[in-house]
């Protein structure tokens, strides 16, 4: 079935609409489905600056549909994946609030480590959320199960949900990896870790000491010192 919003047989007369070139000022005809279009006269390529995206952002067909996405949009799918990844893993975990709570401050340190690291966010904070899911499952052909399916249920774009399961497959060797995703997963364990000794009274000047020493960015050494 084609999306009403792309099927013609629905369009007004304003769907179809001239703009002017920013290259040259000539006029340039554009359908409202044009994500973009080459002007006739000087060759420059521009976006439709009357395109509404607003369905992109949630829509998992939306590659398929109007063809490669503007960064804006991408960025909004990311958004959306990582509060849907959070409530279904609240949904998994269910009643048990101590493994949601950890799960929760992993993913905020990840976040916040894999910001000054310029790291992949998407696929830094979904295996943050993910990461002990799996915890009472066995693997299936070395993968993640629950954490696979779980990406399934959301729709992840079929390269990101690979890339969070290899990375939720190194669980016990995040500490040796030396990709840069790996590393902020290993450093957003060790400061969640942290915390949450903190706040069990349990935390000693020599705890955050070596916690430092282990930490594997610049960014959870900064971390580590403020708690």
């Amino acid at each position: 079935m084609k999306c009403p919003g792309q099927d013609m047989q629905f369009w007004k007369p304003g769907d179809i609409y001239e703009v002017d070139c920013p290259g040259c000022g000539r006029t340039v005809e554009f359908f409202k489905d044009d994500t973009a279009r080459r002007c006739g006269h000087c060759g420059h390529r521009f976006a439709n600056p009357k395109m509404d995206f607003g369905c992109a952002a949630y829509c998992p067909y939306a590659e398929q549909c109007i063809g490669d996405l503007p960064p804006e949009v991408a960025a909004q799918q990311e958004n959306l994946l990582k509060d849907k990844v959070a409530i279904a893993v609240k949904r998994h975990f269910g009643r048990d609030f101590k493994s949601i709570g950890h799960a929760s401050r992993v993913a905020r340190y990840a976040e916040q480590i894999a910001r000054e690291e310029k790291a992949v966010l998407a696929v830094v904070l979904t295996a943050a959320y993910l990461l002990d899911v799996d915890k009472q499952s066995s693997p299936v052909d070395g993968q993640p199960a629950v954490a696979r399916s779980i990406l399934e249920q959301v729709k992840a774009r079929p390269e990101l949900a690979d890339q969070v399961c290899a990375l939720i497959a190194l669980r016990h060797e995040i500490g040796r990896s030396d990709d840069l995703e790996a590393r902020i997963l290993h450093d957003a364990l060790l400061l969640a870790r942290l915390e949450e000794r903190k706040r069990d009274g349990d935390l000693s000047p020599n705890n955050v000491a070596q916690a430092a020493e282990a930490c594997r960015t610049a960014a959870c050494r900064r971390q580590a010192q403020r708690l």
